[in-house]
């Protein structure tokens, strides 16, 4: 077995499963987080839902590791015990078995045994929860950057700020994660200029959030859609954010700058902010 002390900043991981792999990847994600310094590789390895492809996977991370020259964290859910047998008889690595690390003190507390059932955590739970998140969804890509202000009041929540601040991507995740309607609009020098919101969203307030960002990042993701123009410069980015943060204070939005925050950050933020937690799927 390879020396996991000469590691250097570099490792690499393996998130397997018999299922998705969605939900360790989400969790090993989070608690690799806590170690900045360290350069992770990330690899997922979903389906591994028969003993022969729980060899091949096994044989796949000994390569990575032989070539490699250090031993690799693998994140494991892996429902089925023989399944589970075979992949750690045969891999050489540092594993964390997400799944019995949390469902064996559960059973134990709760006194029953789990279904241990594959993709139990994906699986739909009712038809009412799935066709809401469905429809949030469908309604957040058709409100999408201000394309249209009819069914505006059916909104949980409309994001403003500028352009590519960060609003497209936080409507998307709370409508998937949280099946919440979201509407999003661009505040533009026409609405700065006249010193007011779009007309659209003057009776809407109460459900308006604000995402700021810093100038030198604006300029930097709108270079990479349109180097060197007047839209992706540092001065206009600066005077765009300033303008549209005191028109947000003006009119009593409650917003975050986005910068340095995750979108899991920022959405938690805005279903706190605006009372929403009720609206929450699991």
């Amino acid at each position: 077995m390879t020396d996991s002390t000469n590691s250097g900043n570099r490792r690499q991981v393996f998130i397997v499963s018999d299922g998705t792999a969605i939900t360790a990847d989400t969790l090993a994600r989070s608690i690799l987080t806590q170690f900045p310094d360290i350069d992770f590789h990330q690899t997922r390895l979903p389906f591994i839902n028969t003993v022969d492809k729980a060899q091949e996977a096994a044989s796949q991370i000994n390569q990575m590791e032989k070539e490699d020259g250090v031993r690799p964290i693998i994140f494991t859910t892996f429902v089925d015990p023989d399944i589970m047998r075979t992949f750690n008889e045969h891999v050489s690595g540092h594993i964390i078995d997400l799944f019995r690390k949390f469902v064996g003190p559960l059973e134990t507390e709760l006194g029953t045994k789990s279904v241990h059932s594959v993709g139990q955590s994906h699986r739909i739970v009712d038809d009412e929860r799935y066709n809401r998140r469905i429809a949030a969804i469908d309604y957040t890509l058709t409100h999408d950057d201000g394309q249209t202000n009819r069914g505006l009041d059916e909104a949980d929540v409309i994001l403003v700020g500028v352009s590519r601040s960060g609003k497209t991507p936080t409507s998307l995740f709370l409508a998937m994660q949280f099946a919440l309607k979201v509407a999003n609009y661009p505040l533009i020098p026409e609405d700065f200029d006249r010193h007011t919101l779009p007309e659209a969203l003057l009776p809407l307030r109460h459900k308006l959030f604000g995402l700021s960002i810093r100038p030198e990042r604006l300029s930097e993701i709108r270079n990479e859609r349109r180097p060197n123009s007047r839209y992706a410069s540092l001065e206009n980015c600066r005077e765009e954010i300033q303008n549209a943060e005191n028109l947000m204070a003006r009119e009593g939005i409650r917003w975050l700058n986005s910068t340095t925050k995750s979108i899991e950050e920022i959405s938690a933020t805005i279903i706190s902010e605006l009372g929403l937690d009720k609206r929450r799927v699991s």
